[in-house]
């Protein structure tokens, strides 16, 4: 069993095109068709796999689009366990509009998962032998899967001795948290739907990211803040990343490549900032892919020696 494991409860195949006005009524003619294999854990398993590192990726399968995304998982040489369900795989797609350069992205709920079903999913994740040191969480919950599954999921790898990654929002962060996680990787917007408040500044993100540390919710929150960069919140230490100044081509996957490159670097026994700034070059990386092509590792090398770390303390840097 590899040292990395992902789980992805709601797994999809990714279509992206291009188009070279959307407008309504019309009919859009579109170029190119690329598919690839997605949701969140089977995006940061790509991302590892491509640096060079052995991993294995849970994922929910079923039906046409199932099979299609087994296919393309081992297209991507990972090791993959799938849990069959009943419902269909959804299909998630891209336009990206030439003449604008903005992106369109839609995302769809997700098949209907019985009882039997995610629970057949707790349990291939209690059945890995030998556990994983680093299990990464990430992505939405599909419909009828409950709000504390992560919150088990936390439980497991608790008992397990293994260090928890999550990559979620709403209720089933909040829960998770109530167990206790090694590492959390919200955006500002989930930020503030944990807290049910807007977070103001640089100071307050800061403050918020702490709390959740002081509190024992998480050991580790790396806060991911668009085009303003990120923070990384520890015991006693937090640092900001300012943003890479580059041209974005699409922002589909960046926050996967981010906690895909940081847990890779985690697990190469890097040190918490150096494993910072490999998730900073491999976020800022995927921006420059198109559609969901998530971040190459010649561009991951090449960022990262541009990555800059400021330590903050008591709200000033230093």
């Amino acid at each position: 069993m590899a040292d990395i494991v992902t789980l992805t409860m709601n797994s999809a195949v990714d279509l992206s095109t291009y188009v070279d006005r959307v407008a309504p009524l019309r009919k859009l003619r579109c170029r190119g068709l690329l598919r690839e294999p997605g949701g969140g854990g089977i995006n940061v398993a790509r991302v590892v796999r491509r640096m060079g590192t052995k991993v294995t990726a849970v994922y929910t399968a079923g039906g046409t689009i199932g099979r299609l995304l087994r296919q393309l998982v081992e297209r991507e040489n990972i090791e993959s366990i799938e849990v069959q369900v009943a419902a269909e795989t959804r299909e998630d797609f891209t336009v990206h509009e030439d003449a604008s350069g903005q992106e369109y992205r839609f995302i769809l709920a997700g098949p209907q998962i019985s009882d039997l079903e995610w629970h057949a999913c707790l349990d291939t994740l209690a059945s890995l032998e030998p556990f994983p040191r680093y299990l990464v969480a990430s992505g939405s919950l599909p419909p009828g899967v409950p709000d504390d599954f992560y919150a088990r999921v936390a439980r497991l790898a608790r008992d397990r001795r293994a260090m928890l990654a999550l990559d979620t929002s709403g209720q089933p962060l909040k829960e998770a948290l109530a167990e206790g996680v090694f590492l959390i990787k919200p955006n500002l917007n989930e930020l503030c739907g944990l807290i049910g408040t807007r977070v103001d500044g640089a100071e307050g993100s800061v403050q918020v990211c702490r709390h959740i540390v002081e509190q024992g919710q998480a050991e580790v929150v790396a806060l991911t803040l668009g085009d303003q960069g990120a923070l990384l919140a520890t015991g006693g230490k937090v640092w900001r990343a300012p943003a890479l100044p580059i041209k974005p081509i699409s922002a589909v996957g960046a926050g996967d490549s981010f906690l895909g490159g940081m847990v890779w670097s985690l697990a190469a026994g890097h040190r918490l900032d150096k494993a910072f700034s490999y998730g900073m070059a491999a976020g800022t990386a995927a921006l420059l892919s198109p559609g969901t092509g998530l971040c190459r590792p010649d561009d991951v090398g090449r960022l990262y020696g541009a990555v800059t770390l400021q330590e903050i303390k008591f709200g000033r840097s230093t």
